[in-house]
């Protein structure tokens, strides 16, 4: 249970920015209280570097006069916003003056007009984060707390401290917000506030790619991911905002026969990952490693429903998500768009039987990557009938090895061929073209099917005989 435990309070302001703060907004004759998460984080034993403060007045007055005070701080001033920003070596200070907000339909951003600090708590998104602790003097340590965030706290419910249906329509964001801090605090949405966001979601699209993008990010850091997708598929925001990952729900059936629901099927598979490593990017390649699935799916009468090549076209689809949705466009998302295209191999092997040649292909084309591919591929393996789990585990546990053994023999990841194009073009006169891409990939493949070994005079031997076999003779130096 949850209460207004006045001794975690005092410790929470024991540290001495607090009372600096206090005594500069006495000395200015100001209201000033510390607000938002960092007041919600210390009942939820939570600790944060990043302190927001409201005054009643301007906040870039006392941030001013606190930079002032603070040896080796570095004050930032943003008159537009009315705000300013103090940083110290362990802290990042947020100062501004209370306000109230009005908005107009097409636009998320507020027409601000000075207000006291009953008016600012008001235009807080929620309840949670819409209290506050006085620093003054006079009132120091006492909480302000008109909407019972303490109360939702010990609820564990999400609420917007007005009419949500308002809140929602004038910054739909906060709509993306009640998502996140669902998903990070483990929260349910309470079902006015959830209601709300199902009658406002085709608003989020007056907000910028970037912010939307900015929430998910945080969703998918979150200790269980899923929860965040799920959330925004019952709200209505998914369908707007990935429409690729919405079209994985349900489950069709043919001949009496369905095939799984690859959208649960893909929550199962982001927290396997998630609980087996923090890497965002990996956590990604989870969420998108089926994304191919609706455009491939097909009723074969003799196999059933098949999903052939899903794995390369979903790989053909995550530049395209990433450009949408305002992800990085760099080695983050080669890195997915990867995993996505090779998720289905280790499987494969295990189906298949393992050959020395496909564990060298594995290695070559993974590189550095396959110990990720592999944490993916382990957290694919999901089925109701554990059984068949523990066949799957086993018999990848099996390929595991062989990729252990087999690169520590070949030395497979990443290797480089003993002879390159500058020495084929070289050896026969050629310029940059197609022959000396068919002896490269001669060599290549000669390795990695174990016909010659990674060795100079081997590679040597096969240049010359595939070169003959073309009509090209070496040239005189």
């Amino acid at each position: 249970m949850i209460c207004i435990d006045k001794h975690k309070i005092e410790q929470a302001l024991a540290h001495p920015v607090f009372g600096l703060v206090g005594e500069v907004a006495d000395e200015l004759r100001r209201e000033c209280y510390v607000v938002g998460g960092y007041v919600r984080d210390i009942f939820l034993d939570r600790t944060s570097n990043d302190i927001d403060f409201v005054t009643v007045g301007s906040g870039i007055e006392v941030a001013q006069a606190v930079a002032h005070r603070i040896r080796h701080s570095h004050l930032s001033v943003f008159k537009t916003y009315g705000t300013a920003q103090v940083r110290t070596r362990d802290l990042e200070l947020e100062f501004v003056g209370a306000r109230r907000e009005s908005y107009r339909r097409e636009s998320r951003n507020p027409i601000v007009e000075d207000g006291t600090l009953d008016d600012d708590q008001r235009r807080r998104d929620f309840t949670i984060n819409a209290m506050a602790i006085s620093l003054n003097a006079a009132t120091f340590g006492q909480l302000l707390d008109p909407f019972d965030g303490i109360g939702d706290l010990e609820r564990r419910i999400i609420r917007t401290p007005l009419d949500p249906d308002i809140t929602f329509s004038d910054d739909p964001l906060r709509m993306m917000r009640a998502v996140r801090f669902a998903t990070q605090l483990n929260f349910d949405i309470h079902p006015d506030t959830m209601q709300a966001i199902k009658a406002n979601a085709h608003r989020i699209q007056i907000i910028t790619r970037e912010r939307i993008a900015e929430e998910l990010m945080k969703i998918m850091r979150a200790d269980k991911p899923s929860r965040g997708f799920d959330l925004l598929n019952e709200c209505a925001l998914l369908d707007i905002i990935f429409p690729e990952l919405a079209a994985l729900r349900g489950v069709d059936t043919s001949h009496g026969r369905g095939h799984k629901d690859n959208f649960r099927h893909t929550m199962q598979v982001l927290d396997n990952v998630a609980q087996a490593s923090t890497d965002e990017w990996l956590r990604w390649a989870a969420l998108m490693h089926d994304i191919g699935k609706p455009a491939t799916k097909r009723w074969d009468d003799a196999l059933g429903w098949t999903f052939h090549n899903h794995n390369f076209i979903g790989e053909k689809m995550v530049p395209k998500i990433f450009s949408r949705m305002r992800l990085p466009l760099n080695e983050h998302m080669k890195y997915v768009k990867k995993l996505v295209g090779l998720h289905m191999r280790p499987i494969a092997l295990v189906e298949d039987g393992v050959t020395d040649s496909a564990v060298r292909r594995l290695l070559f084309d993974a590189g550095n990557d396959i110990d990720d591919l592999m944490t993916l591929c382990k957290a694919d393996i999901t089925s109701k009938n554990q059984e068949k789990v523990q066949r799957y585990r086993d018999n990848f546990d099996l390929v595991k090895q062989k990729l252990i053994d087999i690169e520590e023999k070949d030395r497979v990841r990443n290797f480089q061929p003993p002879i390159d194009g500058q020495e084929i073009m070289d050896t026969f006169g050629l310029a940059p073209s197609r022959e000396v891409g068919i002896i490269k990939d001669t060599i290549k493949d000669a390795i990695l099917d174990g016909t010659i070994q990674n060795d100079y005079d081997q590679a040597h031997a096969l240049m010359l005989s595939t070169a003959a076999a073309l009509g090209l003779k070496p040239v005189k130096h």
